[in-house]
């Protein structure tokens, strides 16, 4: 059966002499394992298609649980990602995330569209890596069933929080008076700008996900706050979150 779809590399691994095999986040189809043959060979048709971060509209041909790329027309391949190893980097990270949350053959357009519109603000937006980074990871959390409770402190119910703090593994949002029986690391402190970006993160319109500023010492408890929270929950690291940060310089 061939299956007509859109979709992005989240990792390529080279097999045999020509061929890879490579996972795909697709528009209608969920993660795929799909084998791309002869791809590696000069002058192949599917060489742009079969590589990490590119999307594409693709053919498949799906036959007794094996899924074969027939055909590819990239449509986008962020050009400046691949300038910037950096910025690769990060994007190697959404990746590799995006695998570990999506499942095989299950339809879940919400987790492709933001790792595209993403992958998309980093190169063509230029918007700030750390910016779109905690963007991702938060709104990632909550796409796959993690939404957090931030409208109010939630021992209290105070809606606008004295030195409001984030508890990583309870998801909500507490005050300092609230806060004793933490223990080391579950909570990280906050300030009013991190507090109103995770706010317009979780409950503004996700067609302006990335449309907020921030100040540096913010977006530093920002971005601890929700790099935190997505791995306290997933219950793993990311090795490509490991170079990002070697390379970005932050700890």
């Amino acid at each position: 059966m061939h299956i007509t779809t859109q979709g992005l590399v989240l990792r390529e691994v080279n097999y045999k002499e020509s061929d890879k095999i490579l996972t795909v986040l697709t528009a209608g189809e969920g993660k795929r394992t799909v084998k791309a043959r002869g791809c590696r060979r000069k002058g192949s048709q599917l060489a742009a298609a079969a590589q990490l971060l590119v999307y594409s509209e693709m053919t498949l041909f799906d036959y007794r649980d094996h899924c074969t790329l027939s055909e590819a027309s990239t449509l986008r391949e962020f050009r400046g990602l691949r300038e910037n190893i950096t910025l690769l980097a990060l994007g190697s990270y959404f990746a590799e995330v995006a695998e570990t949350v999506a499942q095989e053959g299950r339809e879940d357009p919400g987790v492709l569209s933001l790792i595209l519109n993403s992958l998309y603000a980093l190169d063509a937006l230029g918007k700030p890596p750390a910016l779109v980074k905690a963007a991702f990871e938060l709104k990632l959390m909550c796409l796959i069933g993690y939404e957090p409770l931030l409208d109010a402190c939630a021992v209290c119910g105070l809606p606008h929080p004295e030195r409001p703090a984030f508890h990583l593994r309870q998801g909500v949002l507490h005050c300092a008076a609230c806060r004793e029986g933490a223990g080391p690391g579950e909570s990280v402190s906050l300030d009013g700008g991190a507090l109103a970006a995770m706010r317009h993160i979780v409950y503004g319109d996700p067609k302006r996900l990335f449309s907020f500023q921030i100040g540096a010492e913010s977006m530093g408890r920002l971005g601890a706050a929700c790099q935190g929270f997505l791995l306290t929950q997933l219950e793993r690291g990311f090795r490509t979150l490991d170079f990002y940060r070697q390379l970005a310089g932050t700890i």
